[in-house]
């Protein structure tokens, strides 16, 4: 229940206070003076979004702040599921801030604006005039037979089975465009899978490819080079090695007369070993070098069809084209076993099927007496509100493909005179029929739902005399259901029935302009619906009709 309702700083509030009370309440004031904007207030703890506009001109920031008692209503899981202090008095903050900055504070811990509106929408139910258009929206008709049937928990084992089925729908839906893509290119893929194969392919091949190409296209300079070297080694006239083993004999005569050459010795010694055999090596393989053409070619044909797979594949190595080779293997492997993973799909589809199938018809049942139940009160509703010859209808059908809420079709269908045919309510319902019946559909799920606080901004559009008081009767009715109910109405035959009637009003002064609400005593009551009565001039007529009012 709404306790109170501070705001200030927004649009032309600067300074609100009010605090409100459980049963029928009534809001008057005339037009321009401000309702609009307590409502606007009041959207923005319900999660809607923040506009610096509404900021009052000169401010740097609007706050809205209500208190609810929520003792009553069972919402401890709202708070452990999102982490936020569980108090039996409920806080909502919002503020607005110029720089287009808003914060969200559920009791006092900052809060996002989804869990404020989550949780503002099961504390209080705002009806203005433009939710009478949601008689004809499908969603709407179908909510107010689940509110009716108590479909809570069966509406949510169907969407969890319904949300699994149309995800694997969906995974297959793509597996099989992405198999039928991948056959359109498995032909491609395999000839070039075929052209690598056929390649055989060996890591670090190329490498070696180059460098034995390098050898054969120089094999005569390289030859030559050798032969060069080798008489450096072997020559009779200063060849390294008669030369060093001269060397030798002379540090060996030294040796005798000299102690320290041994080791010098013993090092010439090593230099002569190591020098005969690199001489030997060196003359080996000038000898292993030859100049053969074919050997070349063959090497570069080789490297030649390596480098047009590389260039080809935008790679250039070899074990790139082994990656390549090894890619094209999974996805061949994958084409072929499209066929499986497509089945099993299938078959995991037909099985969810069956089960939204069979959770769809628990819902379908439970809405058919919904309906019906529906179609009685509303009708005997209507007749108490002046419509003798009316006919309420809920019709329904089945969904070609079932969808998020089942598969049944809702459709209101309404009369009322006796020889007009049933039609779409929006279609045939004047302004003052359609908020007739919203009036009694409100009324009808207020004993379902425990909603803490509905408000009704001039739900009673079109209609007056006698039908007004009818109306306000069944919203007192709601106020006695353990419900607070507050109409914000412009009719004398509503605001009489209130329990508690609240005023708003505008006040200028040489600088601003202002608009408040304040609560009316019993004798304000009576000025205030005598003026909606008779006008700014008040009468002894109109102030009599007053008092007659609000005495029944």
């Amino acid at each position: 229940m709404l306790l109170s309702l501070y705001i200030q700083n927004y649009a032309l509030i600067e300074k609100l206070d009010i605090k409100f009370e459980s049963g029928f309440s009534v809001i008057t004031g005339e037009t321009g003076a401000g309702k609009s904007i307590i409502l606007g207030a009041i959207g923005l703890l319900l999660g809607q979004r923040a506009d610096i506009k509404s900021i009052r001109q000169g401010e740097t920031k609007c706050v809205i702040e209500a208190h609810f008692d929520i003792s009553s209503y069972g919402m401890q899981s709202f708070f452990e599921k999102n982490e936020l202090e569980y108090e039996d008095e409920c806080i909502l903050r919002r503020e607005v801030q110029s720089s287009g900055k808003s914060r969200a504070f559920i009791n006092d811990t900052p809060a996002s604006v989804t869990q404020m509106k989550e949780l503002g929408e099961q504390l209080i139910d705002v009806h203005s005039q433009h939710q009478n258009l949601l008689l004809n929206k499908e969603g709407f008709q179908l909510k107010v037979l689940d509110i009716l049937a108590r479909n809570e928990n069966n509406l949510s084992s169907y969407q969890s089975v319904y949300g699994e089925w149309k995800n694997v729908q969906s995974e297959l839906n793509e597996l099989v465009e992405h198999a039928g893509k991948s056959r359109e290119d498995e032909d491609y893929i395999r000839f070039q899978l075929e052209q690598l194969d056929d390649a055989q392919l060996v890591a670090g091949e190329q490498d070696e490819l180059e460098k034995e190409a390098d050898v054969l296209a120089h094999a005569e300079d390289i030859k030559a080079g050798l032969y060069r070297a080798g008489n450096y080694f072997t020559s009779d006239e200063g060849g390294l090695i008669s030369s060093l083993k001269e060397l030798k004999n002379l540090m060996a005569d030294l040796q005798r007369i000299y102690p320290h050459a041994e080791s010098l010795l013993e090092r010439l010694d090593s230099t002569y070993i190591e020098l005969k055999d690199i001489s030997q090596e060196v003359m080996a393989n000038g000898e292993k070098v030859e100049f053969d053409p074919e050997r070349l070619e063959e090497v570069n044909t080789r490297l030649n069809l390596l480098y047009s797979l590389q260039q080809k594949h935008h790679v250039s190595t070899v074990d790139d084209l082994l990656a390549i080779a090894a890619d094209y293997t999974t996805k061949l492997s994958e084409i072929t076993s499209f066929d499986d993973k497509i089945q099993e799909l299938k078959d995991r589809c037909n099985s969810l099927f069956a089960k939204v199938t069979k959770e769809a018809e628990v819902l379908t049942k439970s809405r058919a007496a919904a309906a019906l139940e529906v179609e009685k009160h509303i009708a005997a509703r209507l007749v108490t509100l002046g419509m003798p010859n009316v006919r309420f209808k809920v019709e329904m059908g089945t969904r070609k493909d079932p969808g998020s809420y089942g598969s049944d079709t809702v459709n209101f269908l309404f009369s009322a005179n006796k020889n007009s045919p049933l039609q779409n309510i929006s279609s045939v319902a004047s302004g003052g029929e359609i908020a007739r019946v919203m009036l009694s559909i409100k009324a009808m799920i207020a004993g379902a739902v425990k909603l803490p606080t509905i408000v009704f901004d001039e739900i009673d559009t079109g209609v007056s005399g006698e039908i007004a008081d009818r109306m306000a009767g069944i919203m007192q009715e709601m106020g006695d259901m353990e419900r607070q109910v507050i109409s914000i109405t412009h009719l004398p035959q509503i605001a009489a029935k209130g329990r508690i009637h609240y005023k708003v009003y505008k006040k200028d002064d040489e600088f601003s302009t202002n608009s408040n609400i304040i609560r009316l005593t019993d004798d304000e009551r009576v000025e205030e619906i005598a003026h909606m009565l008779s006008g700014a001039t008040l009468t002894e007529a109109a102030l009599n009709n007053a008092k007659a009012l609000l005495s029944r």
